[in-house]
């Protein structure tokens, strides 16, 4: 997929319920011509819970996880593990309900730990990755028995193989490596290339390298090797071009070092639908693609199959988010431009100001309506960049009070929000065959002040 001009907004034309339902299935327009979410009135829950409004739709989420573990449960060596990606979006409830799903989880920090643990993950099903733990967060991880670390470089390792002499054990690990695959993805996202931050490049020696300095130590376990391509993977045949590099990878460092590896983590990275312009990913289609390319790329080179991880984040997540927030101002700008402002912006959601992201935007009250004002949706922050997106189609007569929802943001909104201006984050409402519960709570002014001293 290439990258597509952020001054271009690709929208759903105004076809009713089955345009709002191809781009995500929980979706749909009720008998008043209200948006309805998860089966839910939006408007109605917004009364209820304020603007701007985190909504989660924890059926969704559980059935994008079950379409995970059930495509593994029959392609995959038995022990294969789907490993959820924390960063996409991560509080106790939506932790909770991954892991009542079977996954593990991938984290990148110790707050992540935390909240894993808190939610109730089994810590051995938990790997550590970041490409910069510090010392303090190694003794994190190990005290509180973390079952992975995904290393990134040399100095981790010997990060590693102190605390675990210090704790007189042998700390299972997995070896980021770089195999510089080009997903044709946004540039933001795209980890796989050689010179990415993120890893050991195959293709510099650094990947044989830090393989052999790991076996050498002998308070680490090295359990196979990790990598990770990219985010918004579309192009259909990322992932088999991973496997093949990083299976012909295994028998080099087999040949070399005389080390088999058991497990092999391709990270995550299938892309979601942000608006109608987006394919539509068959995901266990997909996971076909991916067995078949691992067992003809171990079958050419005489290795035995390993158990296969993935981690994904974005497609778990994502489309079982709705953020729901109050028009304010109209602002007109004859023969220039037409601003729609909202009562939240790039504070619960940062993704256009950092890389350009689309989002379909749609009034609640009547989300089928004729779009003839060209406008760009703006956020209340003090920055000319705080746009949530441009060039939208809205109704002529989008007014003050009205309720505007945003499709698709139940990843990278919440866990990238911040309080720039001081702006409390929203709730999040997560839904449930038909139920409301507020899962984080909005915060207060008070909450701004909490830490100040």
């Amino acid at each position: 997929m290439t990258n597509r001009n952020p001054l271009t907004h690709p929208r759903i034309p105004a076809a009713g319920e089955s345009a709002l339902n191809a781009l995500c299935g929980n979706l749909s327009i009720g008998t008043n011509g209200e948006l309805r979410f998860a089966g839910q009135d939006v408007a109605e829950l917004a009364a209820r819970h304020g603007t701007p409004l985190y909504l989660m739709d924890e059926d969704r989420v559980r059935d994008n996880c079950r379409t995970y573990t059930e495509a593994f449960s029959r392609l995959f060596r038995p022990g294969s593990m789907v490993l959820y990606a924390s960063k996409a979006n991560c509080f106790r409830r939506m932790m909770q309900v991954v892991a009542e799903e079977g996954l593990g989880a991938d984290v990148v920090s110790p707050g992540e730990i935390w909240t894993a643990l808190r939610a109730g993950f089994d810590p051995a099903r938990i790997f550590f990755h970041s490409n910069n733990k510090t010392a303090a967060d190694v003794a994190f991880a190990m005290e509180r028995g973390i079952g992975y670390f995904v290393v990134d470089h040399a100095y981790e390792i010997e990060l590693i193989e102190a605390e675990a002499a210090r704790r007189d054990l042998r700390q299972k690990v997995l070896l980021r490596i770089t195999p510089g695959i080009d997903t044709h993805t946004y540039e933001a996202v795209n980890t796989g290339k050689v010179d990415s931050k993120f890893g050991s490049a195959i293709e510099t020696g650094q990947a044989e390298a830090i393989t052999a300095l790991t076996l050498a130590q002998p308070h680490v376990e090295l359990c196979g090797f990790h990598c990770h391509v990219g985010s918004m993977v579309f192009a259909e045949d990322v992932f088999e071009r991973t496997v093949e590099l990083m299976v012909g990878f295994l028998a080099d460092v087999r040949a070399a070092l005389g080390y088999t590896a058991d497990m092999l983590d391709l990270g995550g990275g299938y892309g979601v639908r942000y608006t109608a312009e987006d394919p539509a990913i068959d995901i266990p289609r997909k996971l076909e693609d991916v067995a078949a390319a691992l067992r003809l790329s171990c079958a050419l080179r005489d290795y035995p199959e390993p158990l296969l991880l993935m981690e994904p984040g974005r497609s778990i997540s994502a489309d079982a988010g709705l953020t729901v927030y109050q028009v304010g101002a109209v602002k007109r700008i004859p023969g220039y431009k037409n601003y729609v402002s909202v009562d939240g912006g790039m504070s619960d959601n940062p993704r256009y100001a950092l890389y350009g992201s689309h989002y379909t935007c749609l009034l609640a009250a009547r989300p089928a309506a004729e779009g003839e004002l060209i406008c760009d949706v703006v956020g209340r922050c003090c920055e000319s960049g705080d746009v949530i997106q441009p060039n939208v189609s809205l109704p002529a007569d989008v007014r003050e009070g009205e309720l505007l929802a945003v499709c698709t943001t139940g990843a990278y909104n919440y866990s990238m929000a911040s309080n720039y201006n001081r702006i409390p984050r929203p709730p999040i409402v997560m839904l449930h065959n038909g139920t409301d519960d507020v899962a984080v709570r909005r915060e207060t002014l008070e909450d701004l002040i909490a830490l100040d001293v």
